[in-house]
């Protein structure tokens, strides 16, 4: 291909890139990308690391861990894509399609794989699909957009489409959070309390002494790598982790172990994860999967009243997607279905509300607006918010930091200033 050339297609969550990537790979590229269809490329993406990691489990091996003493599937993400990425390389490709690459990745392990993207961007043409400005990579020059109906489109200047792309980015909602439906009665101004709290698999340890607060109508972030035990300690505050008993940990007044049940625990919370998008089915409209967080069940198995459909209303209403009630859920675009997961956690104001990773694989775009939808409840709701992510987010004004620090003895916790 002469001198090595590395392209960025910045997305959308509207676009449909796999029809782009079948087409670079099977050799039927269009227009600008046409000039690679008598070459040879390969697909580095989270999706690939799934599909070695089925043939791991349905064969106890993948050629990609061949030559290694570990499994895919003991590695940490940023060990697997690292893994993956050598061995494509092995391989020879004329080019390699980066799907997201630092999608799910903490700090350190971001910091690593860009290190060898700048050393393969020496002899193999490189194509990055970018959903995040902040992720491009520093070396590539020459960008495309996916446009209405998957156009390509070449911008010739970079600094002139980052600067009219950038002012594509900001939002904010200005309507009124609808009031509640009822009022929580919680006397107790801590909600969540851990006191020297450890947690432990066999010989492995997640968590050492933690010792952390949160109080009623705080804004927190829980922030630690890959690894650290963010998921232990969400499962220890739903109450689904048994290792919660015996040790001093108290949810929302009561100790841990002193009678209290999973659900009493989880009527005080609201949560999202990008995950609860696959739960709904065709069936589920986007009126009812909001309307389902009044029962916390996924679907609505129960006539609404009609205060609750009132409600719905002017929820929708607040993040502009009145006009699609009666559509289903997963015929939204991607951004869309995380706005309504937010919306639907909130609807009941819940006294505490658990955003796991809520703006992973969103466009700037879209995560502009779930950011500004996260500022409004804090600013104006009573419900304390929980962030968790493996890296801060520019936009998101979190009051305080609790920051996980991994270490053979298990990982450590600190409230940041």
């Amino acid at each position: 291909m002469g001198i090595t050339k590395h392209w960025a297609i910045f997305l959308s969550n509207s676009a449909n890139k796999q029809v782009f990537i079948q087409q670079l790979l099977s050799q039927k590229a269009k227009d600008i990308f046409a000039e690679l269809n008598s070459l040879e490329g390969m697909l580095f993406s989270s999706l690939t690391v799934n599909e070695y990691i089925d043939e791991e489990n349905r064969h106890g091996f993948t050629v990609v861990t061949k030559h290694l003493n570990r499994s895919l599937k003991s590695m940490s993400s940023g060990e697997q894509k690292k893994a993956l990425l050598n061995f494509l390389v092995s391989q020879k490709p004329d080019y390699l399609i980066l799907d997201n690459p630092f999608d799910n990745l903490d700090v350190e392990a971001q910091a690593s794989l860009l290190a060898m993207l700048c050393e393969i961007s020496s002899h193999t043409s490189l194509i990055q699909l970018v959903n995040r400005e902040r992720d491009l990579l520093p070396f590539i020059k020459t960008v495309v957009s996916i446009e209405q109906n998957n156009q390509l489109v070449l911008h010739e200047h970079l600094p002139t489409f980052l600067e009219s792309y950038r002012n594509t980015q900001t939002y904010s909602f200005s309507g009124e959070i609808p009031p509640p439906i009822k009022h929580y009665d919680l006397a107790n101004p801590e909600l969540i309390k851990f006191n020297k709290v450890d947690v432990s698999y066999g010989e492995k340890h997640i968590l050492k002494d933690i010792t952390w607060t949160i109080h009623k109508n705080e804004f927190w972030h829980l922030i630690g790598p890959n690894g650290s035990g963010k998921t232990t300690m969400l499962s220890m505050i739903t109450g689904d982790n048994p290792k919660g008993y015996g040790q001093d940990l108290t949810l929302f007044g009561r100790r841990k172990g002193t009678g209290e049940t999973v659900w009493s625990i989880k009527n005080n919370i609201g949560y999202v994860t990008p995950a609860m998008t696959d739960l709904f089915t065709a069936s589920h409209t986007l009126e009812q999967m909001l309307m389902s967080g009044f029962y916390d069940s996924i679907g609505l198995y129960n006539k609404p009243s009609d205060l609750q459909i009132k409600l719905a209303k002017q929820w929708l209403t607040l993040i502009e997607m009145d006009k699609l009630k009666k559509k289903p859920f997963f015929m939204l675009s991607a951004g869309q279905q995380r706005m309504a997961l937010v919306a639907r956690a909130m609807v009941k104001h819940p006294p505490l509300l658990i955003l796991d990773e809520a703006i992973a694989g969103l466009d700037d775009h879209n995560a502009s607006l779930v950011i500004s939808l996260i500022n409004k409840f804090a600013n104006e709701s009573e419900t304390t918010i929980l962030y968790v992510s493996h890296r801060t987010e520019e936009g998101l004004f979190p009051r305080n930091i609790f920051q996980l620090f991994p270490s053979e003895e298990g990982s450590s916790g600190v409230v940041m200033k």
